[in-house]
């Protein structure tokens, strides 16, 4: 298909888009500052070093802009448009979507060499999404829990209080810990998969997280 039989849409609105560049800074700023607090450093010798309270200071700051962003998404899939919308999610519930899926997958499994066209996500990237989205929470609840200790009779102890009866402590530091390394793997995949959904499409997939604007054969109506 030429380039003169593109259409410009307007995809990804601006909640969405902010929402995905907080959540990279916010990733970012835990698994660097968490690394430190995993295995604490103090660049001084004196008493009043501060080092570390300054990097969980931060640590904790970047999780609940984190945490704000991520509600404010599933918020947002409640009432944007149909390309951030939950249903999107869920692309196997519906015969054209499961549709979809398999001529997806075709094409990763290198059977078919035409990369189908997906104006907003494909099935399969959103398929994975559902699941980055649980990663999400679950980092959330384990991190809000690991903080709330220093407080056992506070309202957010309280709040979280069936976290403790599902993990021991340590349980929950692995689960956090865990669950960083496999969003680190799934980003790796997001940001090949955008690549190559660039080049193969050119429909202008990465520049669309900045400008929301994606380039497709279809016009919508």
């Amino acid at each position: 298909m030429s380039e003169s039989c593109k259409f410009k849409c307007y995809i990804w609105e601006l909640p969405v888009r902010w929402s995905h560049w907080i959540n990279v800074l916010s990733i970012f700023t835990l698994a660097v500052t968490g690394f430190f607090i995993g295995t604490p450093v103090s660049f001084g010798s004196s008493a009043s070093d501060f080092t570390m309270g300054w990097i969980r200071f931060i640590h904790f700051t970047a999780g609940y802009t984190f945490a704000v962003s991520v509600l404010s998404r599933m918020i947002w899939s409640l009432i944007g448009n149909k390309y951030s919308g939950w249903k999107e999610f869920f692309p196997f519930t519906t015969s054209a979507g499961r549709e979809k899926m398999i001529k997806m997958l075709r094409y990763y499994m290198f059977v078919d060499k035409q990369v189908p066209e997906s104006i907003g996500h494909n099935p399969v990237a959103t398929t994975a999404y559902f699941a980055l989205f649980f990663l999400y929470i679950l980092m959330i609840l384990t991190g809000f829990s690991l903080y709330a200790e220093h407080a056992p009779a506070g309202v957010m102890h309280k709040a979280l209080s069936p976290m403790y009866s599902i993990f021991s402590n340590q349980g929950m530091r692995l689960a956090h810990h865990s669950s960083m390394w496999l969003i680190f793997g799934f980003i790796i995949n997001h940001i090949y998969s955008a690549w190559l959904m660039d080049i193969k499409e050119h429909g202008s997939e990465i520049s669309s997280m900045f400008s929301g604007y994606k380039f497709t054969i279809k016009k919508e109506k």
